[in-house]
């Protein structure tokens, strides 16, 4: 094997149904719209039937990690998020942000010892639990999150 992943967590532009294309700026306050915007498509194009609840939670989890741990050291920073749909891939969500990024192997679970009563460091965990497929890129800048189409 040469090390390349197989390219499921990209889509091919001519069979979209759906492409959005959002620059998120400020704090946290600005997700909930944001996310509202979002799965009122998503909901109408069925692009995630019966898993709306999942990628509206892993959606916010995902902006929040962005708004307060990607840009909150850079001044003027935005978070970038784009979502495509299609019949045969499914749902793809990409967050990226202009932050220093992080390795998500070092990220401790939040099922384990003492982490367990902590009130944080859960939402990398709920992420990979609620979508199919889950990469990190550029350095842990990026996310793309993948829900396999509906059947």
């Amino acid at each position: 094997m040469s090390g390349e992943r197989p390219a499921s967590c990209t889509f091919d532009s001519d069979r979209l149904l759906v492409r959005m294309d959002l620059t998120i700026s400020g704090g946290v306050e600005a997700i909930a719209p944001v996310v509202d915007r979002i799965m009122t498509i998503v909901k109408g194009m069925g692009c995630a039937r019966d898993r709306e609840f999942e990628v509206e939670l892993a959606l916010g989890e995902a902006l929040s990690n962005a708004i307060r741990h990607g840009i909150a050291h850079v001044p003027g920073g935005k978070v970038q998020c784009s979502v495509a749909c299609d019949h045969e891939r499914g749902m793809l969500i990409v967050v990226r942000d202009p932050g220093p990024g992080f390795d998500p192997a070092s990220i401790p679970s939040p099922v384990t010892g003492q982490n367990l009563f902590s009130t944080g460091g859960r939402g990398v965990f709920l992420i990979n639990q609620l979508m199919d497929e889950v990469r990190f890129e550029k350095g842990g800048t990026e996310i793309r999150m993948r829900v396999a189409p509906p059947r």
